[in-house]
């Protein structure tokens, strides 16, 4: 028998004992799900999770759930994440960085589970990763930044990169802060571009497409908003485009290494259904997954007159042509 079984068959026992079986035990439940915006790695993220809590035996009708989103609004996302909170649920899943610093200065009490986390840690929503020392636990959307510059210069011998982010977001901040970390052992200029709104792409753009290789397009609302658009001015300007976040791909970024949005939910889901069953959340370790996808948009390379070598290609998960 696996320890997982073991430790499951331990808690139904138990439950057993005191009269009440494990499927009684789920009845009842109440989750809240808040999503930071609609776009689609956060739609997937909630659809991994809700597969992965329905595959543990918490699903209708004995569980009930909650969908909120607040379409990467501040001010929504902090009302919703205190509404949330005062109905009492058994549990807040937070999806994105904004919903889950919310959420957890919402309460102290309710157990919080988050996903599409780049860094808890750096985010003040954890203490740790191996323990958050308060009510929240869950699954970081971090990939390699390493592996996203080592493939931008198959690309392009790149010595500077523009680096596009929203201040405020700490989700965005955060990918900002491990480029910045990393530029000087990899011998690289990383030039931080501020985005607060849509209307300052163009202007922002116009200002380092001369100087810059590369754009790196962090994970922001504003710029999830924007990527067409700015793939359209790198383009012209025939500059390389990459993202760690998946949904940029299919909007146009040329490069990307991401986490997959379904496997990140799955991974939250499996840490949920253990506070669900009575683990506290500062016992479950936080983690993001171990493998990360290579894509390749190679639509956007042949409009940017950019050449892929055939090994870039081929060590591609997924090719958008």
């Amino acid at each position: 028998m696996s320890k997982s079984r073991g430790v499951l068959s331990v808690i139904g026992a138990a439950l057993t004992l005191a009269g009440v079986s494990p499927a009684d035990a789920v009845v009842g439940k109440k989750i809240a799900i808040l999503l930071w915006n609609s776009q689609p790695r956060y739609e997937q993220c909630k659809d991994g999770i809700l597969e992965q809590l329905r595959k543990e035996g918490f699903k209708e009708p004995e569980v009930s759930f909650v969908v909120e989103r607040a379409f990467g609004n501040k001010t929504t996302v902090a009302d919703l994440a205190r509404r949330l909170t005062q109905d009492h649920p058994d549990m807040v899943v937070a999806v994105g960085t904004s919903a889950a610093v919310a959420v957890a200065e919402a309460t102290k009490d309710v157990p919080v589970v988050f996903a599409m986390v780049f860094d808890p840690v750096s985010s003040k929503i954890a203490q740790d990763w191996n323990s958050s020392g308060n009510n929240t636990t869950g699954s970081s959307s971090r990939t390699s930044t390493s592996k996203l510059l080592s493939s931008l210069r198959q690309l392009a011998p790149v010595k500077r990169v523009a680096v596009l982010f929203t201040p405020g977001e700490r989700n965005s901040e955060a990918q900002l802060k491990e480029l910045e970390d990393l530029q000087k052992d990899v011998q690289l200029t990383v030039v931080a571009v501020p985005l607060s709104s849509r209307a300052e792409v163009a202007s922002a753009l116009s200002r380092v497409t001369g100087s810059a290789e590369a754009l790196v397009l962090t994970g922001s609302s504003v710029i999830g908003d924007s990527v067409a658009l700015i793939v359209v001015l790198a383009n012209k300007a025939r500059i390389i485009t990459a993202t760690q976040s998946d949904d940029h791909m299919d909007k146009g970024v040329l490069l990307g290494v991401t986490a997959n949005p379904v496997a990140v939910g799955r991974l939250a889901g499996e840490k949920a259904a253990k506070v669900l069953r009575g683990a506290r959340p500062a016992s479950i370790p936080i983690e993001g997954l171990r493998t990360f996808d290579l894509i390749l948009n190679l639509k956007t390379a042949k409009a940017a007159g950019i050449e892929v070598p055939e090994a870039l290609r081929k060590g591609a998960v997924r090719v958008v042509e």
